[in-house]
């Protein structure tokens, strides 16, 4: 697999981080501790490098008539600066990725404009999935992520951290931004003032923001966010740390929990599919069929939280059993750092997905219990 860089490897290198392969990307997995990262995001704060995230452009006339068409959810009901979270699908029914597309205002009298945010190892596929189905629409479709940088500061102390840099005359844009919202913000460093896209939004249970910004100005940026977070906490966080995270937070990961072998309905996301939105979607007829039969209500499998009774966690394809028979797999696993228990998720068929039920996971030849919950597992004080 080709190996792919940030612009701030060398930040990371500098920072002492470990590295591993995400997506094709040579990505920071930990600094120091990813339990200490791990806590600094729920208590404090965590600054991220998403920037192997793709970034795709869609404007035009048609634009959010061809997003309705290309996803399953109602982007054309987003209203300007407002974000949404959606998926796009196969024909039939599996999930291509899921992604968060988020409307802008368009300098073009009477187009549209949206940002469209798909995963790492995604991007070019989303990229080339929505190319191919704009044939008939007025639109222009743009993948800017080979020149794009995201990075990201989670945690209670997010704002405040934002703040230090932000001139005061726009604090207001910033402590007013409601959750799935973004707008340009200007952000001060490296001797300069330069305005972004400002997005309240994450991957970690907690407040934050993520910050799209160029390629070359990506470093400055990074540096400037250290050092206004020094006093509040903020460290750099790596992917362990936000696996761990999202994982206490029920957020779903594609190739864990998502895939084309997927559908919404079992996935829990059936009310991201907008079956009653006009003209035809990429999916409708399958997905339709698919509700219509009671997938991941009444038949097949369904996501699940499993909490561990013991102190044993579950891994990722561990097997779930009930009374000593296979009844589903386990999808993300591990000790939760918050809650100093295990948990997990799980597909597991619907007769045995109440909240309450006890199964078992196959912990490498020894069967061990666990509680089907309700996700997520954490939610934060607001």
């Amino acid at each position: 697999m080709t190996e792919n860089y940030t612009a701030l490897y060398e930040q990371h290198k500098k920072a002492g981080a470990s590295f591993t392969d995400f997506g094709g990307w040579q990505m920071p997995l930990k600094y120091e501790s990813e339990l200490a990262e791990h806590h600094a995001v729920r208590n404090a704060a965590g600054l991220f490098d998403l920037s192997h995230m793709g970034e795709v452009w869609v404007t035009g006339p048609d634009a959010a008539a061809f997003l309705d068409y290309a996803l399953v959810g109602k982007l054309s009901a987003i209203a300007v600066g407002k974000a949404k979270y959606s998926l796009i699908c196969n024909a039939d029914g599996g999930i291509i990725d899921d992604l968060i597309s988020y409307r802008r205002p368009s300098t073009e009298e009477g187009a549209d404009k949206y940002l469209v945010v798909p995963n790492a190892g995604n991007a070019k596929v989303v990229a080339a999935a929505l190319l191919d189905r704009a044939s008939g629409f007025d639109v222009t479709v743009e993948d800017v992520s080979a020149e794009t940088s995201l990075i990201a500061v989670q945690g209670p102390n997010a704002e405040a951290i934002l703040l230090t840099l932000v001139p005061a005359d726009q604090h207001a844009l910033v402590t007013e931004l409601k959750y799935y919202a973004a707008v340009e913000v200007g952000l001060t460093f490296d001797g300069g003032t330069q305005d972004l896209l400002l997005a309240r939004t994450g991957y970690t249970g907690e407040d934050g923001f993520e910050i799209y910004v160029p390629n070359v100005d990506a470093p400055g940026l990074w540096e400037a966010l250290l050092e206004a977070g020094d006093g509040h906490g903020l460290i750099p966080a790596g992917l362990a740390a936000r696996d761990s995270l999202r994982l206490e937070a029920g957020m779903p990961l594609y190739g864990n929990e998502l895939s084309r072998h997927v559908n919404a309905y079992a996935a829990g996301l059936g009310p991201v599919v907008s079956l009653a939105k006009e003209g035809d979607f990429v999916g409708r007829d399958a997905l339709t069929a698919i509700k219509a039969a009671g997938v991941g209500s009444t038949i097949g499998q369904k996501l699940v939280g499993l909490k561990g009774t013991g102190r044993r966690a579950a891994r990722g394809h561990y097997s779930v059993l009930k009374n000593g028979s296979l009844i589903g797999e386990v999808t993300s696993g591990q000790p939760s750092p918050t809650l100093g228990y295990p948990v997990a998720m799980a597909y597991v068929d619907v007769e045995h997905s109440e909240p309450g039920t006890i199964v078992e996971v196959d912990l490498r030849g020894k069967a061990e219990p666990f509680e089907v919950v309700q996700l997520p597992f954490y939610k934060r004080q607001k």
